[in-house]
């Protein structure tokens, strides 16, 4: 008999409060017919949206209401599924939103090429005929810059119709990896035979029996070989569309194509990876606390860190227990130094519903923060009672007071920002969290755990990432020189990459296919934003302790901007310049910090 509680056991207090989004389903049937007529009023601005102000303006507000109410529709059937994934009901209301979206979009993509004809003066003589148009100056720039990587209207129509298509290298890894592949099972220590699952890997990982880590580890990865070839042209394909997709744009390369959304430079990119690469002696040492760590608790004569052994805690006792509600105290406590607002918002937020809490019978696994403009924030948990749910509540806090504020403060037009920034806001707060634990926890074995999953989280979101992303960028190049990108060349690519960032342990020949199973591959240039964002949120919160109010006041304000500037703007208001390698020194540093905190508590 499963242990999960079924969502029916679950008190009131610890559910999300979806009814504050919609009433009912009958609330959001409404809606979602309002959408399919508000893209038909849209659709009706087409090849004239520019002929005077008032007509921009209008067409303008159309969009935004069609898209506001897109975006409610979806997230609401999104939540009600993740509550059961077995809902046929939900699922199919998700279904329909995905349509609708994608409906909405193909409808909206003629506003853009019709903008861009537009020269600035021409923009600047409308915003003076209706100053309501000067809300959208920041807009207007955007759009004007992306002019000579924006196609005919025409183009861009039939772009936006073929996303289900170029998305499909990934839906078909998807559907691979998540429904198709079946894992072995391993006995366990106990005799009793474990299935080993995508979501659990892992977890079994951090077994303390390192023989059966190894079962595991060579079992998850042999599955993996059957299916190396369709993998490898699912990735291939990917790549490829990525490359093609940029030219069709004016880039030269995929790289160039994927940060110039965000107005990012590409410098930013490669002084990460260099200054990463410049500091993989504090990622050595880690990896060399775990060798002793792991070869001191073991019986079997082998002194060397194996891949079996990487996500093994350095903590030997067993974690004490961290209830939910112990955690909603410290991580309330841990954010005063953001100031008496954010805090309140914070205690007020978690009193108010906004997070799911446990995990029960057949809920989307993993974590979240949702919701919209027009609703309150939404956080789906698995919680555990054990410091990395901690962790994650205070990861989601983070993204959730970064819409709130956000979403009060900025009209909808720059309610959204670029996940460049959105991975600062949720980090602040884990750093916050472990200076908090530990200045005020007395436990010396809680202490030690929030040490480790603070180590945990740089080594896997600043070293962990940037290996991807130099992986990503590789592979990237490889096509657009026109390489091959075969298995065999990708087993070998991510085995360099491995070594240069795991020097201390032994590599043998399964971990070379570990560019298999990331998921995150398939959104390409992507994952670097973990990295960078770690890197200012540590920075940021350096600021923060030392000066007190004034730094902790430049921060809300970078909250509440959300994208009315470029993110890099955003970052140096508030106070720290992600185009140098200072943020990530200064990452690093914090790192080495923590690695000798650990040595002594040991």
């Amino acid at each position: 008999m499963s242990s999960v509680p079924e969502r029916s056991e679950i008190d009131e207090e610890y559910k999300w409060d979806l009814e504050s989004l919609y009433a009912d389903d009958e609330a959001w049937e409404a809606d979602y017919e309002a959408a399919e007529e508000l893209i038909e009023d849209l659709a009706a601005y087409e090849g004239r949206a520019t002929e005077d102000a008032a007509t921009l303006l209008a067409t303008l507000e159309t969009y935004e209401e069609l898209m506001r109410t897109v975006a409610n529709v979806s997230a609401y059937a999104r939540m009600r599924k993740d509550e059961d994934t077995t809902r046929d009901e939900y699922q199919a209301l998700t279904a329909r939103t995905e349509s609708l979206s994608a409906d909405a979009s193909s409808a909206g993509s003629f506003l853009e090429p019709e903008l861009q004809q537009l020269e600035w003066d021409d923009v600047e003589a409308m915003m003076d005929e209706e100053p309501e148009l000067e809300e959208y100056e920041h807009f207007f720039d955007d759009v004007l810059r992306m002019k000579e990587h924006t196609r005919s209207a025409e183009v861009e129509e039939l772009m936006a119709e073929l996303s289900e298509v170029t998305g499909a290298p990934g839906e078909v890894y998807n559907m691979l990896a998540n429904a198709d592949m079946a894992f072995p099972t391993v006995e366990d220590p106990d005799g009793e035979e474990q299935p080993i699952t995508l979501n659990n890997f892992t977890t079994l990982q951090k077994e303390p029996d390192r023989e059966f880590r190894r079962r595991v580890y060579e079992a998850f990865y042999d599955e993996w070989e059957t299916v190396r070839n369709a993998v490898g042209a699912a990735y291939k394909n990917s790549v490829k569309t990525d490359v093609k997709t940029a030219r069709a744009r004016n880039y030269d390369t995929a790289r160039e194509a994927a940060l110039d959304g965000p107005n990012v430079p590409v410098e930013v990119y490669d002084t990460l990876v260099d200054t990463v690469r410049e500091n993989l002696d504090a990622l050595h040492r880690h990896a060399e606390l775990k060798r002793e760590s792991v070869t001191d608790r073991a019986d079997d004569g082998d002194d060397e860190l194996r891949m079996w052994d990487l996500y093994m805690p350095l903590v030997r006792e067993e974690s004490p227990d961290v209830e939910y509600d112990q955690a909603r105290e410290y991580v309330v406590d841990a954010v005063a130094p953001l100031g008496e607002d954010y805090q309140s918002r914070v205690a007020e937020g978690l009193d108010s519903r906004w997070v799911d809490v446990y995990e029960t019978r057949n809920k989307q696994s993993g974590a979240y923060s949702g919701g919209t403009y027009d609703s309150q924030p939404y956080i789906l948990l698995n919680y555990q009672d054990d410091v990395s749910s901690m962790y994650t509540l205070a990861h989601e806090l983070g993204h959730s007071l970064h819409s709130e504020y956000t979403s009060e403060e900025q009209p909808y037009v720059y309610s959204g920002y670029e996940i460049f920034v959105a991975e600062v806001a949720s980090t602040v707060n884990e750093t916050l969290l472990t200076h908090h634990l530990l200045e005020t926890v007395e436990d010396e074995v809680l202490r030690r755990h929030v040490l480790n999953e603070y180590l945990e989280r740089f080594r896997s979101t600043l070293f962990r990432q940037t290996m991807f992303a130099e992986f990503e960028h590789r592979t990237h190049r490889m096509v657009e020189e026109g390489d091959p990108l075969t298995p065999d060349r990708l087993d070998d690519l991510y085995a360099g990459l491995k070594g240069d960032y795991y020097a201390p342990a032994e590599l043998d020949d399964r971990i070379a296919r570990e560019w298999m199973r990331i998921p995150h591959f398939y959104r390409a240039f992507y994952v670097y934003q973990y990295a960078t964002g770690i890197s200012a949120a540590v920075a940021l919160v350096d600021g923060i302790l030392d000066e007190g109010e004034p730094a902790a006041r430049s921060y809300r304000e970078f909250l509440r901007s959300g994208s009315r500037k470029y993110p890099l703007e955003l970052l140096r208001d508030a106070g720290v310049d992600m185009s140098s390698a200072d943020p990530i020194e200064t990452a690093t540093g914090a790192y080495r910090d923590y690695l000798d905190e650990f040595e002594q508590l040991s």
